[in-house]
């Protein structure tokens, strides 16, 4: 957990690191996993005209108050002017601070004028299915109220019959038009850049003086169009490949409109340049959760892209990939996301942007909100997972043996070989020293080039089969010749031959330790100099070993041996290596 720590997640349960080893899809966000997280205005529009340095100047001065007041006050972030430099700060979103910035920088506004300059009546939050966020104000000294929308740009211009030119002049937006700014939104899509809109329309007070707090969704203005850009954080592309080639699917969810989220998958590499809009790896929420369950089913492994998706649709693709034996991997940040989060097998949040009802509801928290992190978890967690596998097939080399050994000697002579203690004394060094030494594995790029394990492969393979057994059934012919042919082999009493035994089938587990280090690869040694604690756990192994035949005999129930007998007790157990190796050109699926 602390290895991890240093590579970005913060583990908060346990489970999780073996769990997300099994991933076979991420569900992932874009903004600020795959993204970057910076946004800026790059592109302005007042109705179907650019707004270049140039021309910005040519503003009329009431339409530029709008913008003031449509950024100003429909916002949830904030812009402060400290008493030590005349620069102003702004907090908030990545995307409120991008709009703000834009506003005061480009514009010229001044937060503190527009605030002071107007009375909020009403505000209506941000809300994901809806995509936009308004506010219902009154000027000082007048009776009239207006309304101000900003949201998705596709999803404002619906809202709106009329357009403001940079004169101050409201037109109609005609057909021509109304097509030419949706080619123009699709167009700073398609440059993956997010759009945001702002709309804006006067009430006349009523009669009696009454103000109804409802904003206005039908008959408004259009005020301009922001294209905001958040480039492709650096190695997104790299990781994208990585969980491609390691049989993972990305599957990307966004709020941001379907042109928008296809540019960045494109970018990201988890969709390919030629692959048509209409095809079925891309869908739109609203699309996705009016599909029938039996269509859902059908189409959900075939989506890579959902564009103006919401929580729900995230949680919908989650319990529908479980359905279908994925074992599901989810990043999130926001508080919508959490019951998403809780429903993945692994739930991942953000530790920068997350919420802590996010984290919460997490596994695992990603401190530096980067995709590549989340790859970098992903291969921790099969490293986890093959390290359990490592221990459980050297476990039960160990068990086998020493059953059949002891049982086999029990029928036919009536006596064992190995004591309860020296048997108490094998599974104490085994169980925790060897345990420690293969958990201590670390991770590697080839266990980025296997397939996932997924939800119903074995944690036995036949290929952890084929060792232990062949190591086995090596330790058990030996120890059982030692058995009933060991006094006259080596010309020695009942006790050394069972401190032969005894010595001979500890040094085979040493030995075995090696090659359970790499359960496929002929190389065992590969890497074991960066493992310097394998190294040290073997050789306290081997020392306590030591001990305990020349040194602890009353308590072990063993007699020292000479040179000759310790050389023969290592030489049979070193041969554990080469049967290792050749056991390994047994070819066997799975």
């Amino acid at each position: 957990m602390k290895k991890m720590m240093n590579d970005n997640a913060l583990v908060r349960r346990l489970s999780a690191c073996e769990t997300m080893g099994s991933a076979t899809t991420i569900c992932t966000d874009k903004t600020g996993t795959l993204t970057m997280n910076e946004m800026k205005v790059t592109e302005f529009w007042l109705g179907p005209e650019a707004m270049t340095e140039e021309n910005q100047s040519e503003i009329a001065p009431p339409v530029l108050q709008l913008l003031h007041q449509a950024v100003g006050l429909n916002t949830t972030g904030s812009v402060c002017i400290p008493n030590s430099s005349p620069v102003p700060e702004i907090s908030g979103s990545p995307t409120e601070k991008a709009i703000l910035s834009w506003a005061v920088f480009d514009l010229g506004m001044n937060a503190d004028e527009v605030k002071q300059g107007c009375q909020i009546i009403h505000v209506e939050t941000f809300n994901s299915e809806k995509k936009r966020s308004g506010v219902l104000i009154r000027r000082n000294s007048e009776k009239a109220t207006e309304t101000h929308w900003k949201g998705a740009a596709e999803m404002i211009l619906a809202l709106c019959s009329n357009y403001y030119d940079k004169t101050g002049k409201v037109r109609a937006i005609s057909d021509e038009e109304r097509l030419h700014v949706e080619s123009i939104i699709q167009n700073m899509a398609a440059k993956s850049l997010r759009c945001i809109a702002f709309a804006h329309k006067i009430s006349e007070e009523e009669n009696g003086g009454q103000v109804h707090e409802k904003l206005e969704e039908s008959g408004l203005t259009l005020l301009g169009l922001v294209g905001l850009k958040d480039p492709c954080r650096p190695g997104v592309r790299t990781a994208v490949d990585a969980c491609r080639a390691a049989g993972v699917k990305i599957k990307m969810i966004t709020g941001d409109n379907v042109h928008t989220a296809k540019a960045i998958a494109v970018e990201c590499g988890i969709l390919k340049p030629e692959e048509d809009l209409e095809d079925e790896s891309v869908v739109e929420g609203v699309q996705f959760r009016n599909y029938s369950p039996e269509e859902t089913m059908e189409r959900i492994d075939k989506i890579r892209v959902m564009a103006r998706s919401s929580p729900f649709d995230k949680l919908k693709m989650v319990q529908y990939l479980k359905q279908k034996g994925h074992v599901v991997a989810v990043t999130g940040d926001g508080t919508n996301d959490a019951p998403a989060l809780k429903e993945a097998d692994i739930g991942l949040s953000m530790g920068i942007q997350g919420t802590e009802v996010a984290k919460e509801s997490s596994d695992i928290v990603i401190l530096d909100d980067n995709f590549t992190s989340v790859v970098t978890v992903l291969r921790w967690g099969r490293c986890v997972y093959n390290n359990i596998q490592k221990f459980l097939q050297f476990q039960l080399t160990v068990n086998v043996a020493a059953l059949v050994i002891n049982f086999v000697a029990a029928v036919s002579s009536g006596k064992v070989p190995l004591t309860a203690v020296q048997l108490l004394w094998v599974n104490l060094i085994m169980d925790t020293l060897g345990a420690l030494a293969l958990a201590t594995e670390q991770p590697t790029n080839e266990l980025m080039d296997k397939k996932p394990v997924g939800r119903t492969e074995p944690l036995i393979t036949r290929v952890m089969w084929r060792n232990l057994l062949s190591q086995a059934l090596y330790q058990i012919t030996i120890l059982l010749t030692l058995q009933f042919k060991g006094r006259s082999i080596f010309g020695v009493d009942e006790k050394v031959k069972n401190t032969l035994i005894f010595n001979t089938f500890v040094f085979c587990q040493v030995f075995n330790e090696f090659n359970a280090r790499n359960m496929e690869k002929k190389n065992i040694f590969k890497g074991l100099l960066k493992n310097k604690l394998f190294l040290a756990i073997i050789g306290i192994t081997a020392v306590l070993q030591i001990v305990m035949v020349e040194l602890l005999t009353k308590f072990a129930s063993t007699k020292r041996l000479n040179w000759g007998q310790w050389g023969a007790c290592i030489g049979i157990a070193v041969m554990s290596w080469p049967i290792g190796w050749l056991v390994k050109y047994i070819p066997v699926s799975g």
